[in-house]
């Protein structure tokens, strides 16, 4: 272990500017834990948090979301979009570097040429790399509006600068899926030069380069001093000099060195140790103030319970959306927080847009009222009536706790728990009636969590698990995507998500929030509705 301390410090000390540093104690080092570890850090596979964070560090795309979620320009340093919503082209910066690295290097004329600057070509290189069916990348599909054949998709650069997409309909979210991780450009070089090993030697052109790996153990990137991006007085980002990651995987004991001071940073909270940091209506315990920060913000994420809406229920398409309503007007949101999640989370009394995107409204969903729902009940003679309510380990609390709230109204509710995988295959085809639910954005637009709710998504081809359909609501979906208009579309999206709550297939319990707890040495940590880590205006004082 000393070794690979001093492995590691060895690589750390020649950073920002290149100036020696006298010890690890004068270099300004982010360290975090990643209990799940990491598989590769090749951006075309990262398909979750872990993943995503860490290639957030070394890579980049055309374009990207501030955190107060407004796209805003990357490497592309503008675009314009054709009146039919189907050609979108990207004009590029022209100072956007790609990381130093051997792989380079392999001729004379490139040693002549000097720094490798980012053109069209490697677009189109980096996009057609994540529909290649033989990369297998989980990220194929957000190009799937993009105009292809079996051989060739509609990729063009037609100069060093200026990129040029085109999509075989209009699809107003594409913008920000470009935003993705999938989406980050990379150097055709090094992933020859390296072949499988990209894996583990990314080059990228993002705010810090790649420095050392021993998988499982600890990962270290070091600040990029060519990174193209300046502050608002001309300062070049980052601000710290590396990023340090380690791979603990019991979370309690990561927990603990973070308590310590060993990491500077924790997000979210495990069930083991929330009471020890918070109080029950959210708020940091007192005697961690004077070592932490915590930092709360919307997360794009909707908790609910699912109905699937049969047809043939023998109850009648009336007296089954009385029984739907009247399950979401007896729940007690704001007790299930307190207690269940320390406060943590919006309670659900909107649509299934989450609170922080466009079209949300906290006004067309269910309050907690418990009389409406036993007239609901009464009226329409559903006394007794059996729900089947399904769910999963992690979320049986919150079923036992719906469970009780049902009973009160006079309804019977039994409660299954399953295992994760057995409930996705049953709830593709159908077999479940009552199960729980959660769907966090796979990109910042509101289409993504009404396209929940479009006839044409039926499961198991589709993600409609609840097999809702209704002519309007598919109207105004097709409405919405032909709307370039921003504002227009996010009215679109409300009325939408209002229609959608009448019916009542979904049972919203609350919009997650993202919580951030950071040590007192780090400053400008921001946060943002994705959860994105994002290190690049982070600045860190002396122990």
């Amino acid at each position: 272990m000393r070794k690979l301390f001093l492995g590691i410090l060895s690589l750390l000390l020649l950073v920002s500017c290149g100036k020696r540093q006298d010890s690890e104690e004068d270099l300004a080092i982010f360290k975090y834990n990643e209990s799940a570890g990491i598989l590769t850090l090749d951006p075309i596979y990262a398909k979750d948090l872990p993943h995503i964070w860490a290639c957030n560090q070394v890579f980049n795309s055309l374009v990207a979301f501030d955190d107060q979620m407004n796209l805003v320009p990357m490497v592309a340093k503008s675009w314009d979009v054709s009146e039919d919503g189907k050609t979108y082209t990207f004009h590029l910066r022209n100072d956007v570097q790609f990381h130093e690295d051997t792989s380079f290097y392999q001729s004379a004329l490139r040693q002549a040429q000097g720094p490798r600057n980012v053109t069209a070509q490697d677009f189109v290189y980096s996009f057609n790399r994540v529909v290649d069916k033989q990369l297998n990348s989980p990220g194929l599909w957000i190009f799937s509006s993009v105009k292809h054949d079996d051989e060739q998709y509609a990729f063009t650069a037609l100069d060093d600068t200026t990129f040029q997409i085109e999509l075989a309909k209009p699809f107003p979210p594409f913008l920000g899926i470009l935003s993705m991780t999938y989406a980050s450009v990379v150097p055709h070089e090094a992933v020859e030069y390296y072949g499988d090993n990209f894996r583990s030697h990314p080059v990228g052109t993002g705010p810090f380069k790649f420095q050392y790996w021993k998988e499982n153990v600890k990962l270290v990137f070091r600040k990029n001093p060519s990174y193209f991006e300046c502050d608002e007085v001309g300062e070049r980002l980052p601000y710290i000099d590396a990023v340090s990651i380690s791979f603990l995987i019991d979370k309690q004991v990561a927990f603990l060195e973070f308590i310590k001071g060993k990491f500077d940073f924790m997000s979210g909270i495990d069930a083991r140790y929330k009471d020890e940091l918070l109080t029950y209506d959210g708020q940091l315990r007192q005697k961690y103030e004077d070592k932490i920060d915590l930092i709360t913000e919307p997360y794009l994420n909707t908790e609910y319970f699912s109905f699937f809406i049969d047809p043939n229920d023998s109850l009648g398409p009336d007296r089954s959306r009385a029984l739907r309503q009247a399950v979401s007007l007896c729940i007690d949101r704001e007790k299930m927080l307190r207690y269940l999640r320390n406060g943590i989370g919006e309670p659900g009394t909107g649509g299934m847009i989450p609170v922080g995107l466009p079209g949300h409204s906290n006004t067309i969903g269910y309050g907690y009222d418990l009389k409406r729902a036993q007239r609901l009940v009464t009226e329409n003679h559903l006394e007794g009536y059996l729900l089947q309510l399904s769910t999963v380990a992690d979320y049986a609390d919150i079923g036992k706790f719906v469970q009780s709230q049902v009973e009160q109204i006079g309804l019977q509710c039994k409660m299954e728990v399953m295992p994760p995988a057995t409930m996705r295959s049953m709830r593709s085809n159908g077999s479940l009636s009552f199960f729980r639910s959660s769907w966090v954005a796979d990109y910042p637009d509101a289409e993504n969590y009404l396209s929940l709710f479009a006839s044409s998504n039926f499961a198991p081809s589709g993600p409609n698990y609840t097999h809702y359909s209704n002519p309007e609501f598919d109207k105004l979906y097709d409405k919405a995507l032909l709307c370039n208009d921003v504002e227009q579309r996010a009215r679109y999206y409300t009325e939408m998500d209002s229609l959608m709550m009448q019916d009542a297939p979904v049972v919203v319990l609350f919009y997650d929030e993202v919580l951030r707890f950071v040590n007192k040495r780090v400053t400008n940590m921001g946060s943002n509705p994705t959860n994105l880590l994002d290190l690049r205006r982070v600045r860190m004082t002396s122990k």
